[in-house]
């Protein structure tokens, strides 16, 4: 009998590049066991209101939430408020609009924004204009009159040696007293012809400065503003 020809296997589909893939910690496997469950248990209902919770605490991950929660500090989120008015509704940087959190994570600020880099201590700089700075993509970290000399020094230490200070501000703020401070205005990127989407207001609180907590914020929540400047048009002195 005449051995019959074996047809040839199918070329192989290409494959993107493979993505490393985080170990997932007890809690969140919990917490994610829970969010099926309440799915399975629940139906549409409950999946729309899972869906909305995850939706709603975009723009974070569990690494930085992590690395806050380890150094005492807190985290909140709030929705970004809009500039309906241009910059005509804040019409001097001395302007204190009602913004929803403080210091202010997003909303209306003053048409010129600040020079970036570190402020010492008697050089404060209006909340009017740093939220302009936020609204391109820069991280504002705020240290109030009660927090140590040290620790002010160790900001401006890590500030120098990051490698890469575009896109921060570090100034002093009465009205954080002891806490240092990190805000931050993050948007999905924009869809060509689709609605602009505002994004979120990110502020983390806390009581000492910490090297880790601070650069997963960063690395997370800068160059993510909802009208986004080059890194390179962020260096500091720049303006």
């Amino acid at each position: 009998m005449a051995r019959k020809d074996r047809a040839p296997n199918p070329p192989k589909r290409p494959q993107g590049p493979q993505r490393r893939s985080t170990p997932t910690d007890p809690a969140t496997a919990a917490r994610q066991r829970r969010m099926l469950a309440l799915v399975a248990g629940s139906g549409l209902a409950a999946l729309a209101i899972v869906l909305a919770v995850i939706f709603l605490a975009g723009g974070s991950d569990d690494a930085e939430r992590a690395a806050l929660e380890d150094a005492g500090c807190t985290l909140q989120s709030f929705p970004a408020m809009s500039n309906k008015n241009d910059h005509s509704d804040v019409p001097t940087e001395t302007a204190k609009p009602n913004w929803n959190s403080s210091p202010p994570t997003s909303g209306p600020h003053y048409q010129q924004w600040a020079v970036w880099g570190f402020y010492g201590p008697d050089e404060p700089v209006p909340l009017a204009k740093s939220t302009h700075n936020l609204e391109h993509g820069g991280v504002i970290i705020h240290y109030g009159p009660d927090v140590p000399e040290g620790e002010v020094d160790e900001l401006q230490t890590w500030f120098n040696g990051t490698g890469d200070p575009n896109g921060l501000i570090i100034a002093p703020l009465a009205t954080n007293a002891d806490k240092i401070t990190l805000s931050a205005w993050s948007a999905p990127d924009a869809t060509a012809g689709g609605t602009p989407d505002r994004g979120r207001g990110w502020l983390a609180t806390c009581t000492t400065f910490d090297e880790d907590a601070f650069s997963s914020f960063i690395e997370v929540h800068r160059y993510m503003g909802p009208e986004r400047v080059p890194p390179e048009g962020l260096a500091p002195g720049s303006l």
